[in-house]
């Protein structure tokens, strides 16, 4: 389906998670090649779940810089790769240690610990191999700035950091300000990138960049916001994940710093300050409108 400003929005969704599960498909090596187990778990991991969420963000910010799909394919293919690397390895035994992911075992029950090590190492160079590929971009230097916003995003100051600070911060307790810093790098970062990539794609002013990137931070947080309100309040078979596991590994969030309703009212705040971040774009932003309010309306 072509992505118009005509298309109702939970068309135009069920469109690109279908355009880009049909480009992971493409992209991921085959099962049928050496190293056969290897490849058959990247693609179990990767394939056939998600909301792609980032994928969707970066189609929507594309749309107001007037970028082409096939460029945006693979930038939604490369942080895909990247997000879900992270959701593999933060599933093992020596992190999170989760049997449920997408409403099916994780990869190292299914396979193995050591398989599923790789299959996240396998995944992350996918992502840098796709953002590098030749030709992708008409400008080098914007391809050179795509992939160092992945890579920020990605690392230690991005969201391998916020694990790293959410691993520390179990069993102690975090002030609003120290958990928005560890969920800002966590499960923003990653946000933030897919609306810069989407937007770095076309050919939009530094003013634009600066005002999308700061409705990527603003979206960033109000998803997690919002996880943590569901992670308290929804149970497994919606989430297609481990539901409270977060209060059973008494892990800081949201809820447990400054309780349910108080949650609920940022998440509404982020979403109106993201709202009205987009104004000025006025419809071509109609997409990414639309998403903010399908994250802020997950049952709660």
């Amino acid at each position: 389906m072509t992505a118009t400003p005509a298309t109702r929005f939970p068309e135009w969704m069920a469109s690109i998670q279908r355009r880009t599960e049909e480009a992971l498909a493409r992209l991921l090596p085959p099962a049928s090649i050496a190293p056969t187990r290897l490849h058959d778990a990247m693609r179990y991991a990767t394939l056939g779940g998600g909301k792609r969420v980032r994928p969707l963000l970066a189609f929507a910010a594309g749309e107001i810089a007037g970028a082409s799909l096939e460029r945006i394919d693979t930038l939604a293919c490369a942080l895909e790769c990247i997000h879900v690397y992270s959701l593999v390895h933060d599933d093992m035994p020596c992190m999170d240690d989760d049997v449920l992911r997408r409403g099916k075992p994780t990869v190292h029950v299914q396979y193995d610990d050591a398989t599923a090590l790789l299959v996240g190492d396998a995944l992350q160079t996918l992502a840098f191999e796709l953002v590098s590929q030749r030709g992708l971009f008409d400008d080098a230097q914007r391809q050179l700035r795509a992939a160092a916003v992945l890579a920020k995003a990605s690392g230690s100051r991005g969201m391998a950091g916020g694990q790293a600070i959410d691993l520390a911060s179990v069993g102690h307790a975090l002030s609003r300000e120290e958990l928005e810093f560890m969920h800002i790098h966590k499960t923003g970062a990653l946000i933030r990138a897919a609306v810069q990539l989407g937007a770095l794609a076309g050919d939009l002013a530094d003013a634009e960049l600066e005002r999308l990137d700061h409705f990527g931070k603003c979206i960033g947080l109000l998803f997690q916001v919002v996880d943590d309100i569901l992670d308290a309040t929804a149970d497994t078979a919606t989430l297609g994940k481990t539901a409270g596991k977060d209060a059973a590994n008494e892990k800081p969030t949201y809820v447990s710093i400054i309780g349910l309703n108080a949650a609920r009212e940022l998440a509404d705040e982020l979403a109106t300050e993201a709202r009205n971040t987009l104004t000025p774009f006025g419809n071509a932003a109609s997409r990414l409108q639309d998403i903010t309010q399908y994250i802020v309306s997950r049952p709660f």
